[in-house]
């Protein structure tokens, strides 16, 4: 599959950092230009009706095969962007036959170690993908869209039977917004699967209820030598903000179904602060209890240090997908099979995060997510299994010959 590998590292290699900061859609412009450059590709290898929304959605179709048109169609999404939280620009993958121990990350100084990442230990023997230490890989969600992309040209170039099959890439999925702009209507599938992230063998369809709340600290910055009484510090305020939301519900001392309140970002000086926090929740009214108190700490600031010191903007980004997918156990069936016959044990816990899948069930696009093969997304120890990639790929072809068997 020397075709998978090589799709991948070229898609890795364009910067589709997405940037919580920016109000434009796509909010970077290499989103832009990886939909362009994944479109003009799509078309080479036989896809149709290739088109590109103003937002940089990529949208693309086999139609179905000559005597198959009545079966459903199935759609395959993934997404474009990678995380704000590590660089994505000049990222620099090595390949690496895995024996076992730690993994120099290039001359960064860091390493991958099973006995930090203990996934590492039942992978030896096989290819990996890593980085060089000072950016993230992209796997999260380049895998996905390269295992996509090659599915289709295997069913294309070799003639494979197959209903109507439909492919779509979207933008700023990791800011919670890669389905805002998806064309349900259009798209023309009648169930999908998203493609990201995860072990080979993970079906995902119970996911946080997640929101992004914007806090903004308005401080009023004085000389120093004259600031007594006069001087607010914003960024003290903020790092008081901070100390009072409970100290136990962050990422890092959660996990199963617990909730977190996550600031995965803050720009701060004297005059202002502005604090990016992500809120998740699996069961719906204990978010809603997680903005009031982000409400309430910015009640109680203001109160003491005046009206409008504190500013809070909170949106909703998506929802547990679960009870749209429990009415649609046809998807869960396929992907078991499928995995099964790749040799794999299929597994399926609670995503805690989300996919582009989340908000399209809710909007009529059931949608559960299958993995990739990628590892530790989001942070310079990404890692994908090429492997596991490969498996990845048979898993697409194995859904799309099921359904269309049970369909002719």
């Amino acid at each position: 599959m020397t075709k998978l590998i090589d799709r991948f590292l070229r898609y890795a290699k364009v910067d589709t950092q997405a940037n919580p900061n920016s109000s434009a859609h796509p909010t970077s412009p290499g989103q832009r230009m990886l939909a362009h450059y994944l479109a003009d590709e799509l078309r080479q290898i036989g896809m149709q009706n290739v088109r590109t929304s103003d937002q940089a959605y990529l949208y693309a179709e086999l139609p179905a095969t000559l005597g198959l048109e009545d079966v459903p169609a199935l759609g395959f999404i993934a997404h474009l962007d990678t995380s704000p939280d590590a660089s994505g620009s000049c990222v620099c993958p090595s390949v690496i036959e895995y024996e076992g121990g730690d993994i120099p990350l290039g001359d960064s100084g860091r390493v991958l170690s099973p006995e930090e990442f203990s996934a590492l230990r039942r992978l030896v023997g096989h290819r990996l993908i890593v980085t060089d230490g000072t950016t993230l890989l992209g796997a999260d969600d380049k895998a996905g869209i390269a295992e996509i992309v090659y599915a289709m040209d295997t069913i294309f170039s070799k003639g494979l039977p197959h209903g109507k099959l439909c492919v779509a890439f979207t933008t700023d999925e990791e800011l919670g917004f890669g389905a805002d702009f998806f064309d349900v209507e259009n798209f023309g599938a009648k169930y999908a699967y998203t493609i990201d992230g995860g072990a080979v063998g993970e079906i995902a369809y119970t996911n946080f209820n997640a929101a992004m709340a914007r806090v903004k600290i308005v401080g009023k910055s004085i000389h120093t030598g004259s600031a007594k009484g006069i001087m607010k510090n914003a960024s003290r305020i903020a790092c008081e903000f901070e100390s009072m939301l409970p100290p136990d519900e962050v990422p890092e001392k959660t996990e199963g179904l617990e909730g977190f309140y996550h600031l995965s970002s803050m720009k701060s000086g004297v005059g202002e602060a502005i604090m990016i926090y992500l809120l998740r929740d699996f069961d719906k009214a204990m978010l809603e209890e997680r903005k009031q108190q982000i409400f309430a700490i910015a009640d109680a600031l203001n109160e003491k240090y005046g009206e409008d010191t504190v500013l809070v903007d909170i949106e909703d980004q998506y929802q547990n997908m679960k009870d749209v997918i429990d009415q649609n156990p046809i998807l869960i069936k396929l992907a078991e099979k499928a995995i099964y016959d790749v040799g794999y044990i299929p597994i399926s816990w609670p995503i805690r995060g989300g996919t582009d899948g989340s908000n399209l069930s809710h909007r009529g696009l059931p949608c559960p997510n299958l993995g990739t093969g990628g590892y530790n997304p989001h942070g310079v120890y990404e890692f994908a299994s090429l492997n596991e990639m490969e498996h990845a790929v048979d898993i697409i072809l194995n859904i799309v010959d099921s359904i269309t068997k049970e369909n002719a």
